[in-house]
């Protein structure tokens, strides 16, 4: 069963979609793969969450157990066909990769909301005055991990939605830049 979470968008207008996902996995841990940007770094990372926010609507879907996984999995590239471009996100490299590897496909970003390579949201979001939204976790992901093996699916959920309004108001108050070139490989 996937959980579907859909409110009507707070204040804030920009062109396009911001999309932000939740895995659970493990990062292959390989110096090359992060330097050079591989995709690899995300192939033992499974989409457990797929969150999207436009001026219009924030959009949640969250899988409830390894069945779901896979309907969550056969349904991603339907909702990404369905939303406005430009696409953003917070870290590209990190979601153009678990998408590629988990989902089978690649999608190229139009804009990355991290002002620099590995900069946390936690300090763009502590930077730019933005406000938490509620994150049970504070910005700390790993959490969100936890709560989703222990069937905490609102804690879930609450942790995405936040990470997607702190995303636009990172968007909203200082833009974005060129994405970084990620490397697809196998």
């Amino acid at each position: 069963m996937i959980i579907k979470h859909k409110e009507i968008t707070p204040s804030g207008s920009f062109k396009g979609t911001i999309i932000d996902i939740e895995t659970i996995g493990d990062f292959t841990r390989n110096r090359s793969y992060t330097t050079s940007n591989d995709s690899r770094e995300c192939e033992n990372l499974e989409q457990v969450i797929f969150g999207q926010i436009n001026d219009k609507e924030l959009q949640i879907f969250c899988a409830k157990d390894r069945e779901a996984i896979e309907e969550l999995k056969s349904q991603t590239e339907q909702i990404l066909n369905r939303l406005e471009r430009p696409f953003y996100a917070f870290n590209t490299n990190f979601e153009s990769s678990v998408l590629f590897h988990h989902i089978g496909i690649t999608i190229d970003f139009d804009g990355e909301l991290q002002e620099f390579k590995f900069e946390s949201k936690k300090n763009a979001v502590a930077e730019l005055g933005i406000p938490n939204y509620d994150d049970p976790f504070h910005d700390v992901g790993k959490l969100c991990i936890e709560a989703w093996h222990s069937k905490e699916f609102d804690k879930a959920i609450a942790h995405n939605r936040a990470c997607l309004l702190k995303e636009r108001d990172i968007l909203l108050k200082r833009d974005y830049r060129e994405p970084d070139k990620v490397n697809f490989n196998k």
